[in-house]
């Protein structure tokens, strides 16, 4: 049997471990030598590098790809898309996300991985259309997590709900490192029965179960695992490449994939570990088994500790440990994951912060039940929607439906203040409004590398009573 690795160093292995801080000039050397190890798939793109590359490295993301695209010949190049928030943090019209999804692939792009954070198919429809449009394979993720509604019946229906859209595969996307043994065989047996599209395993190390996982996935039937290089894996990122392809040949297992070859390319990625090392959180870099009880992405977890220090509150950690599933099966038992992570992660400090729950509600927990994120895994109970939205009701439509065309409008805008109003221009200011405008105007500097690991992400600062709660949880 043909085993396929998608190797996804070159995406979520930094934005893992690294805060997504890969320079483009340390991507490009190595392009030639890892495409011909024989791997049958890069993730290069999407997730959080859009937004990195512009707002922290002065890059321009569009030319990440296309330099990228230069240089792999043999290898397929993925990217991860987030529905339809695309690469951003809220939902876009359908126009922004028709232009974005075709100039992506008008560039190259051979793979697209889409997902929703509440797995709320509606909001994958127009990605998937417009994928389907041109000669790209379309794999529709279905977000894993654990709660009393997440059953293996409830994950087999939203396959089925894609495999009506016409996906060509499916990823169980473990963003957490949730996915046990023997629940990843019983679920990709399940999804092959019952589905029968080709099945790619993603499962985070955060708990130290991954590699097991993928295995028994393998054994269940899944054609297709998610690895990174060893420099760049477990921790907070995925299971090492090179390990799984060693076991996965021992086994009799096809992967193609040439162990001389990735040798050399662990070395260079080894040398990136170091140079980038001021990045590297030591919490991100080792199995951290909280997530099986609290099941908070190690990303959301170590940023939660970062957080905490800042208000010299970290002795109230069990406490927000004990408020995040708390607040999220309020939520409707959501998927941690960006943007959801984000959202509960917030409202959970803020919770325990103030020392009253929801006495502080950011706007975005607001639009979440007020379902302009897409209709959650469980109803939220009344009393909950009451004291978050008052007198105001939740919306029962595709959130998209309430949002009126842009493109036009952002690029008469660039247009009126003289700066060059291409399509790739336009949507990084319609998908950035702020830094975006920013990037364009020439206004953005590269950030230096830091000596020691810091705090680098965005914050959400919020003032109670005269205090001020400054809250920062890293994208998944």
């Amino acid at each position: 049997m043909r085993v396929k690795i998608v190797d996804l160093t070159l995406r979520d292995g930094h934005q893992s471990l690294l805060a997504t801080r890969m320079r483009t000039r340390d991507i490009l050397p190595i392009l030639e030598t890892f495409d011909s190890a024989g791997i049958y798939c890069f993730e290069v793109w999407g997730g959080a590098t859009f937004d990195s590359c512009h707002r922290f490295l002065n890059e321009n993301p569009w030319e990440r790809l296309r330099e990228i695209r230069k240089r792999v010949k043999n290898t397929l190049i993925s990217m991860l898309l987030r529905g339809q928030n695309l690469v951003g943090y809220k939902h876009y019209p359908d126009d922004i996300v028709e232009k974005f999804v075709t100039k992506t692939a008008e560039i190259g792009l051979d793979v697209f991985r889409i997902f929703d954070a509440l797995n709320d198919v509606r909001n994958l429809v127009t990605a998937i259309k417009t994928a389907k449009k041109f000669d790209t394979h379309v794999q529709g993720a279905i977000c894993y997590t654990i709660s009393p509604v997440h059953t293996i019946e409830r994950y087999v229906d939203i396959a089925n709900q894609l495999a009506e859209l016409e996906v060509d595969s499916i990823c169980v996307k473990d963003m957490a490192g949730l996915l046990s043994p023997k629940v990843a065989y019983e679920l990709v047996k399940a999804l092959k029965r019952e589905v029968g599209l080709p099945i790619d395993v993603h499962s985070h190390y955060t708990s130290g179960m991954a590699s097991m996982a993928l295995l028994k996935s393998v054994e269940a039937g899944a054609e297709m695992i998610d690895t990174c290089m060893s420099p760049l894996s477990m921790g907070t990122s995925h299971p090492p490449t090179e390990s799984l392809v060693y076991a996965l040949n021992e086994m009799g297992y096809d992967t193609g994939v040439s162990l001389d070859v990735l040798m050399e390319v662990r070395d260079y990625f080894m040398k990136i570990r170091e140079k980038y090392s001021g990045y590297l959180n030591p919490l991100s870099t080792i199995p951290d088994t909280n997530v099986l009880v609290y099941q908070i992405p190690g990303g959301m977890f170590s940023n939660l500790i970062a957080q905490l220090k800042e208000q010299n509150a970290l002795d109230k950690l069990p406490d927000v440990l004990k408020e995040v599933p708390k607040v999220r099966e309020d939520l409707g038992y959501v998927p941690l994951v960006t943007p959801t992570s984000q959202i509960v992660g917030v409202q959970a400090v803020l919770n325990v912060l103030t020392g009253e729950r929801y006495k502080v509600v950011p706007k975005e927990t607001k639009d979440l039940v007020k379902g302009m994120y897409g209709k959650t895994p469980a109803p939220i109970r009344e009393e909950i929607v009451r004291l978050i939205l008052g007198d105001e009701r939740p919306i029962d439509c595709r959130p998209a439906d309430l949002l009126e065309p842009e493109f036009e409008k952002r690029k008469s805008e660039l247009e009126e203040l003289g700066i060059e109003a291409s399509d790739e221009n336009v949507l990084i200011y319609a998908l950035f409004p702020q830094t975006g405008l920013k990037f364009l105007q020439g206004e953005i500097q590269e950030e230096p590398f830091p000596s020691s690991v810091a705090s680098v992400e965005g914050r959400f600062e919020v003032e109670v009573d005269g205090s001020k709660y400054r809250v920062e949880v890293r994208p998944m």
